[in-house]
């Protein structure tokens, strides 16, 4: 199958496909800060949507037909419908040409996320994913302190995202639409995070529960993994906890850090906690947008058609995981 060569463009001209409430509030607003990228059209299945979404921000073309979209003048599309639809709008995206930044989880199966990226790859398009966690500045900071060995060898990492998100009329609690609850919503998440603090994962055990709300998805989950190179990982998630610390924690053999007030939470400074070995105990503060950093950084892959710092190959290695912990869980439970 022939390559679509893709030249280094001077702006980016974005489609969007699905006008939910992140769309809405989220990445629209902070698209629009962006100088290098505009967007022109937008796309979902409900017309009056499209429309609303589409004069609400001044967006010249709006769509319920997705080839009609795909014709028109863009050159990469955000994909922010529900779950079960990335998988034909990604390979519909890539067959027209376009680079993508898809939200979390990509798809339904790592099998769907498995040929997600192989067809990226032979359109020669950027596949990228709204993995927003690692552009954060304490997140990168942290990173750094364990790629420079500042914390020793690394024994354990626990990262924890537990909110209040009680069932309503949102596809993250049909099953057939999202694929699961609180794990494949915000636990793809902490799994992405794990590995980029930790490296690759070699085993990965735990628990999926329902245990509030009774939905048809699981609104608790957790896990501890097996890193390749050195030590452990802790995760817990929830849309059963209305209070919750929510914290990172990294240990090292020389040392240890924290991070607070990060996950979860918008619009106040996240506060980072060092703490090594023959050294006074140092804390630091810092806000950080990382949904545009994210977008900066994206906008820039795209522009220069290189690889994004977080692919669709992470979104494919993370489902793999959650369905490796869902397997066990449904073993245990019969």
């Amino acid at each position: 199958m022939k390559k679509i060569k893709k030249p280094i463009l001077k702006r980016l001209k974005w489609g969007i496909i699905g006008c939910g409430r992140f769309t809405e509030n989220s990445f629209i607003p902070t698209m629009k800060i962006l100088r290098r990228s505009t967007i022109e059209s937008v796309f979902s299945k409900d017309e009056k949507r499209a429309k609303f979404i589409s004069e609400k921000f001044g967006i010249p073309n709006y769509y319920s037909n997705l080839d009609e979209f795909l014709k028109s003048d863009i050159e990469a599309v955000y994909i922010g419908s529900a779950n079960i639809d990335h998988y034909e709008q990604v390979l519909k995206s890539a067959q027209a040409g376009k680079h993508i930044l898809c939200d979390k989880p990509i798809s339904i199966t790592s099998a769907q996320a498995e040929k997600m990226v192989k067809v990226c790859k032979e359109y020669g398009v950027q596949f990228a994913v709204n993995y927003t966690y690692r552009f954060h500045p304490l997140i990168i900071k942290a990173k750094e302190f364990i790629d420079r060995q500042l914390l020793g060898k690394l024994v354990s990492i626990s990262v924890n995202y537990n909110t209040d998100f009680p069932p309503g009329n949102n596809f993250r609690f049909k099953k057939e639409l999202s694929g699961g609850g609180a794990l494949r919503d915000i636990g793809t998440h902490m799994i992405d995070l794990l590995r980029f603090f930790g490296g690759e994962i070699l085993s990965i055990d735990g628990i999926i529960d329902d245990i509030i709300y009774k939905s048809e998805v699981d609104d608790f989950s957790a896990g501890i993994v097996k890193f390749e190179k050195s030590g452990y990982g802790y995760f817990n998630v929830s849309f059963n906890n209305k209070k919750a610390f929510n914290r990172i924690e990294i240990l090292g053999h020389k040392g240890a850090l924290s991070i607070d007030n990060l996950i979860g939470v918008k619009n106040v400074p996240s506060k980072l906690t060092i703490l090594l070995d023959g050294e006074a105990k140092k804390a630091f503060r810092k806000r950080g947008n990382k949904f545009l950093q994210l977008l900066r950084s994206v906008q820039k892959s795209f522009i220069e058609n290189e690889t994004t710092l977080v692919t669709g190959y992470d979104g494919y290695i993370n489902m793999k995981l959650m369905e490796e912990l869902e397997a066990k869980c449904l073993t245990k439970k019969n």
